[in-house]
């Protein structure tokens, strides 16, 4: 395997190629040129058709310049995902919206300690191939769609300079363009797989509904997976648990209160006794932390109760890693509902896994009496949260006609006995 930083992507394509003029010349040096004449002046604050005025008085290939103000706008966009990276990076619009987060990343790539070369199976912008770089790991990087396979070697060239600038040394890397299915891993002893879940292209693509539509397949993802030392296979965090491998381990992962993804996890990257795991990373507002409930099957749902002082929403990666139960035990907490995702206890509790909200008072759940309640006690601002209730919160909103000085939560929902509208704050 080697670097091939100069050489760009070996082609094994054999598929329709998706065209976008003048993307591909932005992996030149005079397209490369022109994108960083554009991103410096979006840096200093000149607006994008100003910037498009100015450069194709310069004289700059139109279908080329608009790539660029396309890229320069992503870079923008990106930052959040990718950090100071994002500047020097080439994004498509799809695969951007697609591509993992770092610190989701760099989970992946934990995954894989102990392995020597990773093979990422429709890596897309190489999000993952990326993390595996920074790991120490050696990567060989799959994409069918030409462009994005460009790209991809331009973002992990850019990852193994920065890499050679700290340590003198990166390991090595190979992008190939063409269909996993035909490709394969290689020789490599990590594999992992993104299956594309929406509709082919470069923007504006649709979600795929179903999974029978995943490309590859996941008969082929999962038998690659188990195929290598230690495997793994990121899919959406809704997908259908019957399709979850009994050997497995099935991990949702929430970032900042937001589900992103749910990953499996096959041989050496799987934890032993473990078989469903909630993990909930906090990045923004603090010191970045990682936070896990694990479990080797889904918890029995904790017991039924009435509203105790205070109310528990559990993070998104814990209702659908189905460990409601375990939570509760840990928070000595019991459900409002059997059927829904709210816990309640009598006592103030600090938890990763969920936000607490004090109930200050029990409201009428009629509109019309809700809306005089809310509005003798000044309530001008306010959040609705509702689980289990057929509610538009905007729409409520609008016709409570809020007014006052005062803000609060509310939260609609039923205990088993009858419906709630409780006025609440956050702990």
């Amino acid at each position: 395997m080697s670097t091939r930083d100069n050489t760009g992507p070996r082609d094994h394509h054999s598929g329709p190629v998706l065209s976008l003029p003048g993307w591909d010349a932005l992996t030149t040096p005079a397209g490369a040129g022109l994108l960083d004449q554009a991103s410096a002046l979006r840096a200093a604050g000149t607006a994008f058709d100003k910037i498009s005025q100015q450069l194709r008085r310069d004289g700059a290939d139109p279908d080329t310049l608009s790539a660029a103000l396309t890229v320069a706008g992503l870079r923008e966009k990106a930052h959040p995902k990718f950090g100071p990276l994002a500047g020097e990076m080439l994004f498509t619009q799809a695969g951007l919206e697609q591509a993992s987060r770092v610190p989701v990343a760099e989970l992946h790539a934990a995954r894989f300690a102990g392995c020597t070369t990773v093979a990422d199976l429709g890596c897309g912008l190489g999000a993952e191939s990326l993390a595996f770089l920074r790991a120490g790991l050696q990567v060989r990087a799959v994409e069918l769609d030409p462009i994005t396979a460009q790209f991809a070697h331009h973002n992990l060239s850019v990852e193994a300079t920065a890499l050679r600038d700290k340590h003198q040394s990166a390991p090595r890397f190979d992008v190939v363009t063409g269909d996993a299915t035909a490709v394969g891993s290689a020789d490599a002893d990590g594999v992992f797989l993104d299956p594309a879940r929406r509709t082919a292209g470069h923007r504006d693509t649709k979600r795929l509904i179903s999974s029978d539509d995943y490309s590859p397949s996941l008969d082929f993802a999962f038998a690659a997976a188990r195929s290598s030392r230690s495997g793994g296979v990121k899919l959406g965090p809704g997908i259908d648990r019957e399709l979850i491998p009994d050997d497995a381990e099935a991990q949702w992962v929430s970032v900042d209160g937001q589900l992103v993804e749910m990953g499996l996890w096959f041989g050496a990257a799987a934890r032993a006794g473990v078989r469903r795991a909630a993990t909930v990373l906090r990045v923004h507002g603090g010191e970045p932390s990682t936070h896990e409930l694990l479990a080797a099957a889904d918890a029995p749902d904790a017991e039924v109760r009435e509203l105790g002082e205070y109310l528990i929403e559990p993070d998104n990666a814990v209702i659908r890693a189905r460990l409601i139960g375990l939570l509760g035990a840990e928070l000595d907490a019991g459900m409002l509902h059997e059927s829904i995702a709210y816990l309640t206890a009598d006592r103030a509790v600090t938890t990763p896994f969920a936000q607490v909200f004090r109930v200050i008072e029990e409201l009428p759940a009629k509109e019309k009496d809700l809306k005089r309640a809310l509005a003798a006690r000044g309530i001008g601002r306010l959040e609705i949260k509702k689980r289990g209730v057929d509610v538009d919160p905007a729409a409520l909103r609008t016709r409570l006609r809020l007014r006052g000085p005062n803000s609060a939560t509310l939260i609609l929902s039923r205990s088993a006995s009858r419906h709630m509208a409780l006025l609440a704050e956050r702990c």
